[in-house]
């Protein structure tokens, strides 16, 4: 999660870090958005998470604007995982 909701350059020692989901978020929404955010969480996950596999990357839009990106995979011992974060105002913070 940390990955995905920190914005790529915002990290003072680590620029590179995090994804582009952030720069996303109030783009229109349509196929082409979907396939960004797709492409933003795996590039993201694949750099920075070796460890994880991942099987599939699902999108939810919501009437409200915002997004449920939810993934599911495997850690490279086999162990299921998943995972949902939401984009958007409150941007899923527990």
């Amino acid at each position: 999660r940390d990955i995905l909701l920190t914005p790529q350059g915002s990290r003072i020692a680590r620029r590179e870090y995090g994804s582009l989901l952030s720069s996303l978020i109030d783009q229109p929404q349509n196929p082409a958005l979907r396939l960004q955010v797709m492409s933003a969480v795996y590039v993201a996950l694949s750099r920075w998470e070796p460890r994880l596999t991942l099987d599939s990357i699902t999108i939810n839009s919501h009437f409200d604007g915002s997004m449920v990106v939810e993934l599911t995979g495997r850690r490279n011992n086999g162990v299921p995982v998943s995972l949902s974060v939401s984009t958007g105002a409150e941007n899923g913070s527990d």
